[in-house]
């Protein structure tokens, strides 16, 4: 079951879904937007990226008021503005905004957010469009359409991104430790 704005901030104000800092105009009729945060990431690489091992490097830039712009065909991890708490009941969906999406920017979250997921989100955006597109932070970036569990899990997510803050890349390396 999608949850409507009603329930949306019923559990935002109980406690129960947390979302800091919480702007009510971000809640709309069956989702929550999420804003651009202040860092994005982009990797650096010789020739490949190895899922193994680390052989890239990350440069994380902070982003100022006066925004960034994301070229052609360039990738960049991003973090929202918000971090969010979801109850152990709860999971959610990412979506990126249709009105960027129509300019040629894909946003992604690897599509999911786990029920008990504690942090601010990363996101992954590609600009498709052969021309940059400015972004800045702060602004509406996507939004989380929420689904409540048919009853709670055994195990809620405890995994390598809980309670990130910033930009965090990949630690798809962490999986090949002994």
């Amino acid at each position: 079951m999608i949850l409507s704005d009603k329930t949306i901030r019923r559990l935002i104000e109980r406690g129960e879904l947390k979302v800091e800092p919480f702007d009510e105009q971000l809640v709309q009729c069956s989702s929550l937007d999420l804003r651009l945060g202040y860092q994005i990431a982009r990797y650096r690489v010789k020739d490949f990226l190895d899922v193994r091992k680390q052989n890239w490097e990350t440069v994380i830039e902070e982003i100022t008021d006066e925004g960034f712009f994301i070229q052609p065909k360039e990738f960049v991890l991003a973090t929202t503005l918000e971090y969010v708490e979801l109850p152990e009941d709860l999971t959610a969906f990412v979506e990126g905004r249709s009105s960027l999406g129509r300019l040629g920017l894909f946003i992604e979250n690897a599509g999911w957010v786990d029920a008990g997921f504690k942090g601010q989100l990363t996101l992954e955006l590609f600009n498709a469009n052969s021309y940059p597109i400015k972004l800045y932070p702060k602004m509406r970036i996507c939004q989380l359409v929420f689904a409540k569990l048919d009853e709670r899990p055994d195990k809620p997510y405890n995994g390598k991104y809980q309670g990130q803050r910033g930009v965090v890349p990949s630690r798809i390396f962490l999986d090949y430790k002994d």
